[in-house]
């Protein structure tokens, strides 16, 4: 007979910080999701246990603005594995004064999907 495995992940989805548990069987199938107060809870509990994703904030150096570095983010969470790539990528990115907030400075980073946007003005 073989028992099921809890993991056990803290919710950031909201404020409340919901310390969650996922059940998975020997099979690796989500049995249950534990502890959740609100239903980003238990989405944020079978995502973190099945793709754990991250956004990345970070800055890049910037030519021609009043600043040395550009203050950017991915516009959607990329894969956990994938960020110290992303960042890799992101520490060698050299733009171009202006950029507008908003603005896409790299489109599908690593092939992730996922735009690195500014997220400020700099002239």
């Amino acid at each position: 007979m073989t028992e099921d495995r809890i993991s056990h992940y803290l919710c950031i989805g909201c404020p409340l910080g919901c310390r969650l548990e996922v059940e998975e069987d020997a099979r690796d199938t989500i049995v249950e999701v534990r502890g959740w107060s609100c239903k980003k809870g238990e989405r944020y509990g079978r995502q973190e246990h099945t793709d754990p994703r991250r956004m990345v904030t970070t800055t890049v150096g910037i030519d021609g603005a009043t600043l040395a570095r550009l203050p950017v983010k991915t516009s959607q969470p990329v894969p956990k594995d994938q960020v110290r790539e992303v960042c890799r990528l992101l520490r060698t990115l050299k733009v171009a004064a202006p950029v507008r907030m908003g603005d896409v400075v790299l489109a599908d980073i690593a092939g992730s999907g996922a735009d690195v946007v500014a997220t400020r003005d700099l002239t």
